[in-house]
């Protein structure tokens, strides 16, 4: 499984703490940046990630900004991507079960590289239910058009 990973300065170092423990876990993973900590602008980081799910490049992807917020409304912007703020691992499983999430959006000021792992591997592990989300999720796909 191919993860886009992209934050701005803000999430870097938990980007970075995120990548070695997707690559320990055997996940190929694409950083899209940003490299270091100095100032940027986290929809340039949303756009490379969505972008990535989009054209099929990535399975998933996952942004980090300081709260999550302004990557998870740019993330959203781009049509096709189901980008979710979580802040606890049942947020990130119920955003897979549920609505279909592909990119998984982390607050990297608020919460600590330990819980960020942990959220990141319950969003990896689980499957959309379909079902009865099946509906809501393609009424979410027809607000694109």
């Amino acid at each position: 499984m191919k993860i886009a990973l992209g934050s701005d300065h803000a999430g870097f170092k938990l980007k970075e703490a995120l990548k070695g423990f997707l690559i320990s876990k055997d996940f190929k993973v694409l950083d899209e940046g940003t490299y270091s900590e100095d100032s940027v602008d986290y929809p340039d980081f949303a756009k490379k990630v969505a972008n990535d799910i989009k054209s099929k490049n990535a399975d998933f992807g996952i942004l980090i900004c300081g709260t999550g917020i302004g990557m998870s409304i740019a993330a959203n912007r781009i049509k096709g991507i189901r980008a979710a703020l979580c802040w606890f691992p049942e947020m990130a499983r119920l955003a897979r079960l549920h609505n279909d999430a592909n990119v998984l959006v982390l607050p990297g000021r608020l919460i600590s590289s330990e819980l960020a792992q942990w959220i990141t591997e319950v969003f990896l592990s689980e499957r959309f239910e379909g079902g009865r989300h099946e509906k809501r999720v393609k009424k979410i796909e027809e607000m694109d058009k």
